[in-house]
């Protein structure tokens, strides 16, 4: 691996780290968030989702514009405002203006995973670029397991501003490599933004996921359900509608004629919902029910990690030398059978006897999935829409992820009990194999779409 290739590694795998990082950091605070600034369960799904929403939503614009005005520019800007949003998040004085906050700090982080993902792919070629994206896998899923970890300890040594505050540091170090990078790019053509997609994309994600938080409180005859849940669902219909016929759309539908493509982000909309509502309650309930600390309950995760950061860039590997499809069907099957064995847990369970084996099957199955769901979502794209294809991926997975977060209530109830907490368990379970299944039947490998090709292909007479 050359200099530039390690340098243009290490500035992705830092830029996403942060944006991953705080999309699971936060869990583990809600309790003491909610105690200090007021606020139920509703408020902490606000508070995660605030920041899910945006990413999800204008992660497709900046797609776009990484496609348009390069990597390093876009990676930039998104770096800067990420640093501003996360200390407005840090000193906000009451759950309103946290939940803002959160709103905006989205948005800034939409304009890091792309671009940083993008640039590997730009910069990595065929079986070197598999491992890149392993690599690259590795660290960012341990963002987000790690999370909980990281935030219960600056929680319980100092204060649940700090998971925001600290992310300064790599910031600013992401910010000088990217200023040393040799890497040279030109503005592409003239960016005409999709401002109208962007805010039909925000609105009609937003409706929806508002009267699903607020359901509980509502009820489900309720206009304040109804009327924003069916809008919402009308304005994302026109989103899908207009995008079709733009040449500059945020959503350019046209690239989900590529099979795999199309294939694993079905796949990823499943995994991800599963895995969202799995680590958003896991650490609630450890700490409201089960009595755990904040670090504590960061500890119970610490497993995931461990063998995230050690098996992602080997099963990362083995699929870009025997393709994807396998470890996209065993890997999710395996963490469904991990969640259903958590099931034998409860407040008053031991960790070690009956959460702890479930977890390291989760973590075993997550491994085998997510660094070859990447690679077979990106690796058949044309490299001129490796951003919008990136963006795309990811923004599937956070609105799977803040769709699955909005109905928990309809799961658990008003408020979290352990049979809720089961409840959620069963369902995440059937979230992770039905991505299996979806993989299993519809993901092809390099050799097998060869194969396919080859057949399509009529003989010339003689």
């Amino acid at each position: 691996m050359a200099n530039t290739q390690r340098l243009v590694l290490l500035i992705a795998i830092l830029a996403s780290f942060v944006a991953f990082l705080d999309g699971s950091v936060v869990n583990v605070a809600l309790p003491k968030i909610t105690s200090q600034l007021g606020g139920g369960l509703a408020v902490q799904q606000w508070i995660v989702d605030g920041y899910t929403l945006t990413l999800g939503a204008f992660i497709l614009l900046a797609g776009s514009l990484s496609d348009t005005f390069g990597q390093k520019r876009i990676l930039t800007y998104g770096l800067i405002g990420f640093g501003i949003t996360s200390l407005l998040c840090a000193y906000s004085p009451n759950s309103n203006i946290l939940i803002f906050s959160r709103l905006l700090q989205g948005g800034a982080a939409a304009l890091l995973v792309p671009s940083s993902l993008a640039l590997i792919i730009s910069t990595f070629k065929g079986e070197e670029q598999a491992k890149a994206i392993g690599r690259w896998t590795a660290w960012t899923g341990v963002a987000f397991v790690i999370g909980p970890l990281f935030g219960g300890f600056l929680i319980d040594a100092l204060s649940w501003r700090w998971i925001f505050a600290i992310n300064l540091i790599p910031i600013l170090l992401t910010l000088q490599l990217l200023h040393g990078l040799p890497y040279p790019e030109e503005k592409r053509g003239r960016a005409r933004l999709d401002l109208l997609g962007g805010i039909l994309c925000v609105t009609g994600l937003g409706l929806p996921v508002y009267a699903l938080i607020e359901q509980p409180k509502y009820g489900a005859s309720s206009p304040v359900f109804l009327l924003p849940l069916v809008l919402g669902l009308a304005i994302l219909f026109f989103f899908l509608r207009t995008e079709k016929r733009k040449s500059n759309a945020i959503l350019p539908l046209s690239i989900f004629r590529v099979r795999n493509f199309k294939i694993g982000n079905l796949a990823t909309a499943s995994i991800y919902a599963g895995l969202a509502i799995a680590t958003f309650l896991l650490a609630i309930y450890l700490q409201q029910i089960a009595g755990y600390s904040a670090l504590d309950a960061g500890l119970a995760l610490l497993p995931v990690t461990i063998v995230m950061f050690g098996l992602s860039p080997i099963f990362g590997s083995l699929s870009g030398k025997y393709g994807p499809r396998f470890f996209m069907t065993a890997g999710p099957l395996t963490a469904a059978a991990g969640f259903l064995l958590m099931l034998s847990f409860s407040s008053h369970a031991a960790y070690f006897s009956h959460l702890l084996p479930g977890i390291l099957l989760f973590a075993l199955g997550l491994s085998c999935t997510v660094s070859p769901l990447t690679s077979a979502v990106l690796s058949d794209v044309e490299p001129g829409h490796a951003g919008i294809a990136s963006a795309v991926n990811n923004a599937i997975s956070r609105i799977a992820g803040l769709v699955a977060i909005a109905c928990i209530g309809l799961i658990t109830g008003k408020s979290l009990t352990t049979n809720g907490f089961h409840r959620t368990l069963i369902a995440t379970a059937l979230l992770m194999a039905v991505g299996g299944i979806i993989s299993a039947l519809g993901i092809r490998n390099r050799k097998d779409k060869s194969r396919h090709d080859s057949s399509l292909k009529v003989k010339a007479p003689a």
